[in-house]
């Protein structure tokens, strides 16, 4: 039974307001109420509050470019929120801890064998695009691991791949690739152009797990597991981005010409993971929302909400 006094951060995200959506009774500090930066503002919100479990959702995330671009902030930042964290539920003795991780945490493909099993985890160098970020987000399943040992928390950690849904970034320079489309497709169709710009070939795959699919599978992790390993979590369908872009196109209704720059970075190929963990304490394929399903919602949300979604200037 999911008790009500959950602390989850990073409400105001694109996995936290899925989990809004869906847990509505949990508590979801802003970031004035709740400093994660500060070790002290997370003492403070657990002296005042009631507190039964985490869940871990904050950090600073992006796109490719945005990881290039700034990629000592993704390492530093991400590092110290998740420090912070895990350092005071370790102290105030807080009784279970679910971080979320990310595929990208992965080594690249010269290190693995696909589909990416969670023991691969530490095997070889993440891609370069997502360095930062990467090497940050390894680090709490070290730290994890090390709280068990020496203190036998019950803290785990969650691997979703690539999220998608309502109330994303649509930031063109720092968002992940499907907002990023949405609102460029978006936009060429309102301004009448006949074509628009899509980094890389196209040709590179890519799983993508529709957000409140992401925050029930972390629900049903918090209850059902208690591995001391990271456990893969998202739909593990493989798209090329090709069809993606087709696809969006088609729920836009957008005609134009679709221009692929092929001087763009666009990351690993491909990294195609493994969900059985999940599988096998319970989950089922079937409660993955269908990528049209999914993309038709997040299109119609952003339509609706276009001059105040995140990103947009």
């Amino acid at each position: 039974m999911i008790n009500n006094d959950i602390l989850i951060t990073g409400g105001s995200g694109l996995l936290g307001s899925a989990f809004r959506s869906i847990y509505p009774h949990g508590d979801y500090p802003t970031s004035t109420e709740l400093d994660l930066m500060s070790i002290e503002s997370i003492e403070q919100w657990f002296r005042q509050n009631n507190t039964s479990s985490v869940i871990h959702l904050a950090g600073l995330v992006g796109g490719v470019s945005a990881n290039i671009n700034y990629v000592y902030d993704f390492y530093y930042k991400n590092l110290m929120i998740n420090n912070n964290i895990i350092d005071a539920c370790v102290k105030n003795s807080i009784p279970k801890l679910v971080c979320c991780l990310s595929t990208c945490v992965y080594p690249d493909s010269n290190s693995v064998n696909y589909p990416l099993t969670e023991n691969q985890l530490h095997k070889g160098e993440p891609h370069d695009s997502n360095f930062g970020y990467a090497y940050a987000k390894r680090m709490v399943d070290v730290q994890l691991k090390a709280s068990r040992r020496q203190y036998g928390t019950n803290y785990i950690s969650v691997i979703p791949n690539n999220m998608y849904g309502e109330n994303d970034n649509f930031d063109i320079d720092n968002s992940h690739v499907i907002p990023a489309l949405i609102r460029k497709i978006y936009e060429a169709k309102m301004k009448g152009s006949s074509s628009f710009k899509v980094w890389g070939t196209g040709d590179v795959l890519r799983e993508f797990t529709y957000s409140k699919d992401v925050a029930r599978a972390i629900l049903f992790c918090l209850e059902k597991y208690d591995g001391d390993n990271p456990i893969n979590i998202g739909c593990t369908t493989e798209y090329h981005l090709k069809d993606i872009v087709s696809l969006i196109c088609k729920i836009l209704e957008y005609d134009g010409i679709i221009v692929y720059d092929h001087s763009k970075p666009t990351g690993q190929y491909r990294k195609p993971s493994s969900n059985k963990r999940l599988m096998d304490i319970g989950w089922k394929e079937e409660w993955y929302t269908p990528i049209e399903v999914g993309l038709r919602n997040t299109c119609q949300w952003f339509k609706e909400n276009y001059h105040n979604a995140k990103g947009i200037k």
